[in-house]
Parts: structure tokens; C-alpha cells; sequence
């Protein structure tokens, strides 16, 4: 029997930006736009694009409010996110430990 190993890889996360997003919320409950931003080193607009690509997916969480006069924006990975991240992880590591 032949198992392709690219069945569960998620296009989503091909970008390094979305698998940067995806990994750091996968160990933080949630992160704010700055940090995240830092973190990555992207530019607002980078991250802007990539994060709201992963909300369309549901695979993010995007929260806006203000703090004083000051908006503050965080995000949180879904558990549906989660899943698609732990899944597309596992295929990787398929792949992995199938070219030994």
C-alpha cells in the first residue's frame, strides 16, 4: 500500500510567515500585534495579510479593542486551528522519518 505522505500538509501554512503565526500561538494563549509583529519580523502589512488569511480559514481568532485611546489587537489560535496545525506538524514529521 502506498500512503502519500503530502495528503495532510496544509497549503495555509506553506508560507513561513502563517507557520511562524501558527507556532507561536500554539504555545502562547494569545499574543498582541507588536509582539507578534516583532517576533516575525514582518511588517504591519505582512502580518496584517497573513493573519487575516489564517481568520478567513478560522484557524485564528483576531481581537480589536481599545486600551485608554489605544487600540490593541490579539490574536489566539482556534481549535479547529490547532488541529489543522498538529495535523499538517504530522506530516512533516511523516515525511520526515520516511526519507531515513
Amino acid at each position: 500500500m502506498v500512503v502519500n505522505l503530502f495528503q495532510n500538509f496544509n497549503k495555509a501554512f506553506e508560507s513561513k510567515v502563517r507557520l511562524g503565526i501558527m507556532s507561536i500561538l500554539m504555545v502562547n494563549d494569545n499574543v498582541d500585534f507588536s509582539t507578534l509583529k516583532d517576533l516575525l519580523q514582518v511588517t504591519d502589512g505582512n502580518l496584517a495579510s497573513h493573519s487575516k488569511a489564517l481568520e478567513e480559514l478560522n484557524y485564528i481568532k483576531i481581537s480589536k479593542q481599545f486600551i485608554g485611546k489605544k487600540p490593541n489587537t490579539t490574536y489566539e489560535a482556534t481549535e479547529i486551528g490547532k488541529k489543522a496545525f498538529a495535523d499538517h506538524l504530522n506530516s512533516l514529521e511523516l515525511l520526515l522519518k520516511s526519507n531515513k
